[in-house]
């Protein structure tokens, strides 16, 4: 047991004053009756009174003691440990632009995406993750954090509409994702610093190249995973008309040398997901390429353990109480 606020501790000399102003009242306060000898009063019985004239005093000391081990604060806690975990900086960079709609992995990329990518998130929970997505323009969805809770609500609000509403620029600036979810991670202090990209076409909007953006994430120490989204050929696009929603076959335009040179020119892969059981297995190995082994200290949550002093001081309030105005009362 540990005291978070251990200086109370020394108001227990105070004790020491307490007892002695007790004792020397006692002398100066205590009837007496002055008799030529004491001598018939040798041999008189004590009753269980005398035993007891101080316990009311016994248990305010008890009482004082009790309150000022309860401010200050024992608390329990384990002691600590060094453990070894698995744990990296990951920026996950996904593409929302309108063409994530396009329903050929189910119920459409976007949600395909975004369901397999909270699997990944969830088990990893060591892990810094950040969000940036990016259609023809990238920004940061949520900074690189240990609270997933936080990351996954930003994450499910995800949807392909900012870019259908003209918030954002439509279009796929895969360049701009990447060097986005860099300034992120370049002045991480981990081991291993991870992008992980995911995209539906071929870069075709921002100011800065995929290629550039690759060299700056190789000059910062940065793996690239890239992951192209969509099926062979052509894929179903729910397209809305005056008439209701009608789908229009789409063709299928993933730049996967631009992909595979991104993630060759930092040390990363490049994964063809035609389907969401293939995009699971692609996070899976991802999740089994990134395992950085990280020495740290653990320890349990400290709790507050006040309740059973409290208890005791109690009772013998209680209990003093009792005994001051029954069995030991006194008459003037």
């Amino acid at each position: 047991m540990t005291f978070a606020n251990i200086e109370y501790l020394f108001l227990l000399i105070l004790l020491i004053p307490y007892i002695a102003w007790y004792i020397l009242r006692r002398k100066k306060t205590e009837p007496s009756l002055q008799i030529s000898t004491t001598r018939m009063y040798l041999n008189a019985p004590k009753t269980w009174r005398n035993y007891m004239m101080h316990a009311p005093f016994l248990l305010r000391i008890i009482t004082i003691i009790m309150i000022i081990l309860i401010l200050a604060r024992p608390q329990t806690t384990d002691n600590w440990q060094n453990s070894e975990i698995e744990g990296i900086d990951i920026m996950l960079a996904m593409d929302v632009s309108t063409s994530m709609l396009a329903e050929d992995l189910r119920p459409n990329r976007i949600e395909a995406a975004k369901e397999v990518a909270t699997e990944f998130i969830n088990g990893r929970p060591n892990d810094n993750i950040g969000l940036t997505i990016f259609a023809g323009e990238a920004f940061t969805q949520c900074p690189l954090t240990v609270d997933h809770a936080v990351l996954l609500n930003l994450f499910n609000g995800i949807k392909c509409d900012i870019a259908q509403k003209g918030l954002i620029e439509d279009g796929t600036a895969i360049g701009m994702g990447v060097a986005n979810a860099v300034s992120r991670l370049k002045d991480s202090k981990a081991k291993s610093k991870v992008i992980i990209l995911l995209t539906d076409g071929s870069n075709n909007r921002g100011d800065i190249s995929p290629s550039t953006a690759a060299d700056i994430a190789k000059q910062f120490g940065i793996r690239v995973y890239t992951i192209g989204v969509g099926t062979n050929g052509t894929a179903p696009y729910p397209m809305p008309t005056y008439a209701g929603v009608q789908y229009v076959n789409v063709p299928v335009e993933i730049d996967e040398k631009t992909l595979t040179e991104i993630a060759g020119a930092t040390d990363g892969n490049y994964f063809r997901a035609t389907s969401t059981d293939k995009l699971k297995a692609v996070y899976k190995e991802i999740d089994q390429l990134e395992k950085t082994k990280l020495n740290v200290k653990e320890f349990s949550t400290r709790e507050e353990e006040y309740q059973i002093f409290a208890i005791i001081a109690f009772i013998c309030i209680l209990l003093e109480i009792i005994l001051r105005n029954t069995l030991l009362k006194k008459i003037p």
